[in-house]
């Protein structure tokens, strides 16, 4: 008998294909049958008529060490994900010796905007190495299926400890070290390796993410160390390495890499630089080096104060600052050493830095005093044009008069519809960079899914439903080798989403304390969605979780060649 069968949906199968009316039936968490079903199942949906799609692949997470206390990997799986890569940018929780564990948790806090006491009162430390935490991760049973990436800067912390972030240079035994920690993940089952050279990334006490340091050299000997098996991709946090520098590395070790970085996403003050680079990576794939570039469908926002101003941490001027309690930074903030020193970087910004000085993109979200309510949802550029001030003046007055306690919320990247959808249809692109599980007190992203298909294919058309559900499903799982995965196949995992297209979407922002130890975070909540399916068992029904203790997820740790890989040495790869 079938499992489930869900009865009389239009089903998207997230290859590309027409939709079709049509049931589909799940047997031993798979696809048993797409068509007219005839056979009963234990469990039967009616549908009527809503779409059903594949869960969509969320290639870009930071759920490392939220899943050790949080099987749901809340909010993703309720915003349609079914499966996640974790260990993004080289940061995660493993390999981990005793000795450098909070070292970790501490530069984890500040990189990826985490609470640090929820961190520490959150993280089990029932594993040690790469292949404890995958056995300790199905211990857990997730709600949705995770992949592992093996972690540059983490790896470099456990053998280094604190001297990953001084020195740039490891000594031949620390680097044989690392090498022999990749391999070691990639024979325990990682889906690839993770690492950084963004100037965005920094940890406690300002000190840099210690993969940032390094020589690219030490980066392409980790690559190496992935050893022969075919399968295994690289993600990248690029920061100002070139294309053509990435390019080397993926055609050394045939590899696909996958990067990020803000100077990808759309400009308006430098609009044609993004595309520039997808154009790179388009000749880079010519030449038969896979080299895509994440790009996410949202604009890049983030809600902020001034005690902890995430978005202008990259900035030199904050490089001393980004643990600072309130008491250090009051004093810091009105001096005039600091105001003329971030006005020197404003001048002159970096590509790659999330803000570059559009004050027009910075708006008061909820004033602190009473007095100042009616500055609220202005930007700063109109307040100081109002005041005849200077507007970083103008934000930092504020913020010292509020006792740093304004909320501003800033977009400034990937903002201007006309020039995102250029890099979203780009074939060099894929869709991703959500950063679920990151930056909680800032943003939620986890919901980028549900935005694509509100905003993209919904409202703006620039998507059918098709290709939209494509983009999201098997388009990253391919690219990445995550078999049988993203699609609606007889065969394929039933990892499934019933929404419905006319309302489907994702609500505003909130704040909530669900923390461990009571700490805060941001999240959203879905729209139109009527259930999420993982491996063929209900993980959400439309306004809850059902795992019922344990979850349905898998730990993937069997992967195939990248589809760009395929597709270079001259096979077809859908996708």
């Amino acid at each position: 008998m079938n499992q489930l069968v869900i009865r009389g949906a239009t089903v998207v199968d997230g290859l590309g294909n027409e939709p079709v009316r049509a049931d589909v039936a799940v047997r031993d968490g798979r696809i048993g049958e797409v068509g007219a079903v005839r056979e009963s199942a234990e469990r039967e949906i009616d549908a009527g008529g809503l779409t059903l799609a594949p869960g969509f692949v969320d290639l870009h997470t930071h759920y490392d060490a939220q899943i050790t206390w949080d099987r749901t990997l809340s909010p993703s799986p309720s915003l349609g994900v079914t499966t996640v890569v974790m260990g993004n940018c080289g940061f995660g929780i493993v390999p981990a010796a005793p000795p450098v564990r909070d070292l970790i948790l501490r530069n984890l806090s500040v990189v990826e905007g985490m609470d640090l006491e929820a961190l520490r009162a959150g993280v089990r430390w029932e594993f040690e190495t790469f292949g404890e935490y995958l056995a300790a991760l199905r211990a857990i049973a997730p709600a949705a299926n995770v992949a592992v990436l093996a972690g540059h800067s983490v790896i470099r912390t456990t053998v280094m400890g604190e001297a990953a972030s001084e020195r740039a240079e490891a000594t031949p035994d620390e680097l044989a070290r690392m090498k022999a920690l990749v391999a070691e993940a990639m024979d325990g089952g990682a889906i690839g390796l993770g690492a950084s050279y963004s100037l965005n990334h920094s940890g406690y006490g300002g000190v840099p993410m210690p993969s940032t340091i390094t020589d690219l050299s030490e980066f392409d000997a980790l690559v190496g160390a992935m050893g022969s098996r075919p399968a295994g991709i690289v993600q990248l946090a690029s920061g100002a390495k070139t294309v053509e520098e990435i390019e080397a590395v993926a055609g050394r070790h045939g590899r696909a890499v996958f990067k990020g970085t803000g100077a990808a996403m759309y400009n308006e003050q430098a609009p044609e630089r993004s595309i520039g680079m997808f154009e790179a990576c388009r000749a880079a794939q010519a030449r038969g080096n896979p080299v895509y570039i994440q790009i996410p469908c949202q604009p890049l926002s983030f809600d902020f104060t001034l005690a902890n101003a995430y978005p202008f941490f990259s900035h030199d001027a904050f490089s001393e600052v980004k643990a600072y309690g309130r008491e250090r930074l009051v004093p810091y903030f009105g001096s005039r050493e600091f105001r003329d020193r971030f006005r020197a970087s404003l001048a002159n910004p970096r590509p790659g830095l999330i803000f570059q000085g559009n004050w027009d993109r910075v708006v008061v979200a909820v004033p602190a005093l009473a007095k100042n309510d009616g500055l609220a949802d202005r930007t700063i550029a109109d307040i100081a044009a109002e005041r005849g001030a200077d507007p970083l003046d103008t934000m930092f007055d504020l913020g010292l008069e509020e006792n740093l306690e304004t909320m501003f919320i800033g977009q400034f990247l990937n903002v201007g519809d006309e020039g995102v959808a250029r890099l979203l249809k780009h074939e060099a692109g894929v869709v991703a960079l959500s950063d679920a599980g990151a930056h909680l007190t800032f943003m939620c992203e986890a919901g980028y899914g549900l935005h694509f298909l509100s905003h993209w294919v919904r409202e703006l058309g620039e998507f059918d439903i098709a290709d939209g559900v494509r983009r999201l499903t098997s388009h990253p799982a391919d690219l990445y080798g995550i078999p049988d995965r993203g699609r609606i196949e007889t065969g394929a995992w039933a990892d499934l989403l019933l929404f419905d297209p006319e309302t489907v979407g994702v609500t505003a922002s909130e704040r909530v304390a669900d923390l461990p130890g009571g700490g805060r975070r941001t999240i959203r909540r879905p729209l139109g969605i009527h259930g999420v399916f993982c491996n063929g068992v209900e993980v959400f029904d439309g306004s809850d979780y059902v795992t019922n203790g344990r979850g349905p997820g898998q730990v993937l740790d069997r992967f195939a060649p990248s589809s760009a890989l395929r597709r270079e040495n001259g096979g077809a790869a859908q996708g």
